[in-house]
């Protein structure tokens, strides 16, 4: 049985003062959260330290918000697996639409920061979706069906989570239908061959939609970005009732 997880991509927001606060509202609310879940937050690197300690004991888990595919090296502004690990992350995210854009990140760079994730334990979140352009030109599934099979080659499905992020619906204030949010994530675990692949779905999922988007059969859980910023609504979130 798929379990579904619940993330939230801080991105470069939180110091770690800020990521303090935030905690000492939010735990509180997961206390009684039902344990068919998992809930993680992915806090920029400078704010992982301080979120770590303050969640020790707690059932919140720990993502980066990406990794390298080295353990050591001269590669500026970039953080390891080793790093992560002696901070108790467990999971990391990987090919996220704004590296994507923002820095040219290719499906052969992703490929190898997912399995450099898996070959030290930690679980990668690997996004892929489209464009509204790519869309528009009928393009979706051809666009998602090559970031799967290239981003997702020689991985183990069972330490994996893909995570269906249409670009159009990131930031925007629109939603993919939960319908087509579904179907997409129905192609993704058949192109993948993996009845028990964790797929979420994000763009834009907020506490008005939660519990639409956990009642799809294809659905295992949300990557949240700006609704994950207030701890209220991201409890909202995490508490999501399912159906």
């Amino acid at each position: 049985m798929r379990k579904p997880v619940i993330a939230g991509n801080w991105k470069m927001h939180m110091t770690c003062s800020q990521a303090k606060e935030y905690l000492e509202v939010f735990l509180p609310l997961i206390n009684a959260t039902p344990l068919d879940r998992d809930l993680v937050i992915a806090p920029p690197f400078t704010a992982i330290s301080t979120v770590s300690v303050e969640s020790c004991g707690t059932r919140l888990e720990l993502s980066s918000q990406n990794v390298h595919w080295e353990d050591d090296g001269a590669f500026t502004a970039e953080i390891s697996p080793l790093m992560l690990l002696e901070h108790k992350v467990k999971y990391a995210i990987v090919g996220h639409s704004e590296p994507r854009k923002y820095f040219s990140e290719s499906d052969e760079q992703i490929n190898l920061r997912a399995k450099s994730a898996q070959s030290h334990g930690l679980i990668p979140i690997v996004c892929v979706g489209e464009s509204d352009k790519q869309r528009e030109s009928s393009e979706t599934e051809r666009v998602i069906r090559r970031q799967v099979e290239q981003g997702l080659e020689d991985l183990d499905p069972k330490k994996l989570v893909v995570a269906y992020e249409p670009i159009w619906a990131i930031g925007t204030g629109k939603t993919c239908a939960s319908t087509e949010a579904n179907r997409i994530c129905s192609l993704i675990r058949k192109w993948v061959g993996f009845e028990d692949l964790i797929i979420q779905y994000g763009g834009s999922v907020k506490a008005e939609n939660i519990d639409e988007l956990m009642s799809m059969s294809d659905i295992d859980g949300v990557l949240v970005g700006g609704s994950s910023l207030n701890p209220i609504n991201f409890a909202r979130i995490a508490n999501f009732k399912s159906t």
